[in-house]
């Protein structure tokens, strides 16, 4: 489903995604099209971005096309989904350590909505970090890895 979701391919236009999107949600997917894991996210993000198109824009992004992205968020785990409003980075807190991206997929299509709605309100109420509405038992869990400390 990644071919009916538009893709960035160089940093220029990521920036520009960045910069242009106003008054809703920018959802950055960063992943690679052939891994199994986002092409299971792509159905999610694919099949919700109708039903979301007035608070958010999705876009992916392939992580060896953007490697300043890719360091700059530390994503090394794949899928990582990030969030932006107006410019602005939104922290996401998951119960987790790490509050700036969502790693893995969503286990249903409901909690991808909700979370946007969340990022929405939030941030039009001048929110930075937002609580998660996703179950607990819904978040993927991961060990951090922090290279190069």
């Amino acid at each position: 489903m990644s071919f009916l979701l538009p893709k960035l391919t160089c940093k220029r236009e990521v920036d520009q995604a960045i910069k242009s999107v106003a008054e809703k949600v920018l959802v950055l997917r960063f992943g690679r099209d052939n891994d199994a894991v986002c092409l299971q996210l792509d159905d999610i993000l694919a099949k919700t971005a109708h039903h979301l198109s007035k608070m958010a824009v999705i876009y992916l992004v392939d992580v060896n096309s953007v490697p300043v992205y890719t360091q700059y968020f530390d994503i090394s785990y794949i899928p990582s989904t990030v969030f932006f409003f107006n410019g602005q980075h939104m922290k996401v807190d998951y119960g987790s350590p790490d509050h700036t991206k969502f790693v893995g997929s969503f286990k249903t299509k409901q909690d991808f909505i909700d979370l946007i709605e969340v990022i929405y309100r939030g941030a039009m109420r001048g929110k930075l970090i937002v609580r998660s509405p996703i179950d607990p038992n819904n978040i993927p869990k991961y060990d951090l890895l922090y290279q190069g400390i």
